[in-house]
């Protein structure tokens, strides 16, 4: 397999995934663990800067809502509240403030819910829109678990941009945290109401469009940047199995991107 070039080796391209139709896509859950989380909320946030559009499109039948921006951009959402079949845990209601009892009351069926997130997915996979998605590994984990569990078909995320594995590559010597929160202040992006569905995704894609305007190698066509960080990802993942097994010798990383 060819190695994959460091970041001052790629050059920008006039077909950058930035400037064309960006989806960000988040994950409200149960748990920490992405094997047995299940899935308490989830949005879609639509950036598409081209007139009229591409890809799949939201009507009001399907609970999308449309929103100009500053810049008159074009963002449409879509979102959806979740009853998981579980109990959801204090702790975690504590997090993005769903309660078991709220969702029950109000939340679509998991198997319905699922359904419905993983084939807009497909379609914007299949319409090469570039899916942003904070964490990547995560929120795919958790839906790909969640469709095994409901007898749905899960496809393989293609065109997928993940502001945290970019992050660790662009500036890696950067001391502090680097959640969501901490990396919308890094690179000066709004960011109302952390660890609700919408807006995270649509801070998501936000983060992740600055660091492209910051880092022009970045701007590329999107099949070609998820190629690049899924081997950015197997870099960082043993860098940092290296670090935890100076005192956890049995310590695994999974290198595995996006799912």
């Amino acid at each position: 397999m060819a190695e994959t070039p460091t970041l001052f080796e790629i050059t920008p391209s006039s077909e950058s995934w930035h400037t064309r139709r960006r989806v960000g896509f988040d994950l409200e859950t149960t748990s920490r663990d992405p094997r047995v989380a299940r899935i308490v909320s989830a949005a879609l946030v639509i950036f598409d800067d081209t007139e009229g559009g591409a890809g799949t499109e939201y009507g009001a039948e399907a609970g999308a809502l449309e929103s100009p921006t500053p810049q008159g951009q074009r963002v449409r959402t879509r979102e959806w509240l979740v009853d998981p079949g579980v109990e959801i845990p204090a702790e975690t209601t504590a997090i993005h403030g769903i309660s078991t009892e709220y969702a029950q009351a109000n939340g679509q069926p998991a198997a319905e819910a699922v359904a419905q997130i993983t084939t807009a997915l497909a379609q914007e996979f299949a319409a090469g829109s570039a899916v942003v998605v904070m964490n990547a590994p995560y929120d795919f984990t958790v839906l790909q678990q969640e469709a095994l569990r409901h007898g749905v078909e899960f496809t393989e995320p293609v065109g997928v941009i993940d502001p945290l594995v970019i992050d660790k590559q662009v500036d890696k010597y950067r001391r502090g945290k680097r959640t969501l929160t901490q990396m919308c202040l890094h690179y000066e992006v709004e960011l109302e109401a952390a660890h609700s569905a919408t807006p995270d995704a649509w801070a998501a894609v936000e983060v992740a469009c600055a660091q492209a305007e910051r880092f022009p190698q970045l701007q590329i066509p999107a099949p070609e940047l998820h190629r690049l960080q899924a081997g950015w990802k197997i870099g960082q993942s043993a860098d940092l199995q290296e670090y935890l097994r100076r005192t956890r010798p049995d310590a695994v990383v999974s290198p595995a991107w996006p799912v």
